[in-house]
């Protein structure tokens, strides 16, 4: 197993970091004997970082982390997550002392703001007597070593909450298929912050239905995962891909592709670049995400929709884009392309005059179909 050092806390971690959000799971509940199974033979293998988060896998991970750690807590450093990010210290806090407890630790090494946005951090999180002061006095009380945060902003806004300078780690979002936090990547590493990428191989959108992702750029790796996995590790700025490993044969994969120690070739890294470039150009010709068609006043939300198709059809995730599509308007208020009402008040808004009427029509009848 490679180590990296974690910004400037001089600590190794492992490259490879086990996500505890991805955990097996029976009627609903963490099959705990399996979880503590699969996150050992990680440790096994050489693993020594795990992140959990209080909502995970039904509220369970935290527990299952807990009871996979029995033996092993001088060895592996916790990594876990608090969601709110309201007003109140004390809500804050509460989460924090219930994770404890599910945890079954006396403290936390890296204890993140859990999906955490300029504007929650310029507004409620950083007010007197608010989360980040229940953050201040709970670290100097021993609970927790350092403050991180987890981040779906934007790359901008990243690097603004890296300058705070109130954060040892950053947890991004970063893959082959996705490469916007580059920049922010680099800045985190300029200024002596931890980059730790969660989707590294795309939320599991890389280990099934990107065969084609794998052709193009045959030869570089035994499979698109390893492929993903090497891409993310090639940046020297990455201090840990964290990868949500379900099984023990995705803990041995993966644990084989962090330990090796040659890096890509130029040649492979020219192919990877111009392959993210021809498909960055190939997506952009539908639709760059710019956002200016919304809102919707049937609620359809366009560029989501785009994405799906980009997806499918860029990237050949056809599979992935379908499931998600199918869940648009159920698990969020993301309405599908199915319910344009064609009122129109889209096209006039948007800078690529895209048909959007008639690329809705597309989406809905491609990733719609059974």
């Amino acid at each position: 197993m490679q180590y990296r050092k974690l910004g400037k806390t001089g600590i190794d971690i492992s490259a490879l970091g086990f996500g505890a959000m991805r955990l097996p799971m029976k009627d609903d509940h963490v099959e705990y004997e399996s979880a503590v199974s699969v996150i050992q033979r990680s440790f096994e293998l050489g693993v020594n970082f795990v992140d959990t988060a209080y909502m995970y896998c039904n509220d369970e991970s935290q527990i299952a982390v807990g009871k996979a750690l029995k033996g092993w807590r001088d060895k592996v450093y916790l990594s876990t997550k608090n969601h709110y990010k309201g007003e109140s210290g004390a809500e804050w806090r509460k989460l924090l002392d219930i994770s404890l407890e599910r945890l079954d630790q006396e403290y936390i090494d890296f204890y993140n703001m859990h999906g955490l946005t300029w504007e929650q951090w310029s507004g409620p999180v950083t007010k007197k007597g608010g989360p980040f002061d229940e953050a201040v006095r709970a670290r100097d009380e021993g609970l927790f070593r350092y403050l991180c945060f987890s981040c779906h902003d934007t790359p901008e806004n990243m690097k603004k909450l890296i300058d705070t300078g109130e954060f040892t780690s950053i947890i991004l979002q970063y893959n082959l298929v996705d490469t916007a936090n580059e920049g922010a990547i680099d800045h985190a590493y300029e200024k002596g912050l931890g980059a730790i990428v969660m989707g590294p191989v795309a939320g599991g959108r890389l280990v099934e239905g990107a065969e084609r992702i794998r052709q193009e750029l045959g030869g570089i790796a035994a499979s698109t995962p390893d492929l993903a996995l090497r891409f993310v590790l090639d940046n020297p700025h990455v201090t840990c891909a964290m990868s949500g490993m379900g099984s023990i044969e995705m803990v041995e994969e993966n644990c084989a592709t962090a330990s090796r120690e040659e890096p890509l070739s130029d040649d492979e890294r020219e192919r990877i670049r111009a392959m993210i470039e021809e498909n960055k150009r190939l997506a952009d010709l539908y639709c760059t995400n710019c956002k200016y068609c919304m809102p919707c006043p049937n609620e359809v939300d366009i560029p989501a929709n785009f994405s799906l198709m980009n997806a499918y059809r860029v990237y050949g995730l056809e599979k992935w884009a379908k499931q998600m599509y199918s869940r648009m308007g159920k698990d969020n208020k993301k309405l599908p392309a199915s319910e344009c009402k064609e009122c129109g008040e889209c096209l006039d808004k948007c800078p690529q005059n895209i048909p959007i009427i008639d690329q809705l029509k597309e989406v809905a009848k491609t990733l719609g179909e059974e």
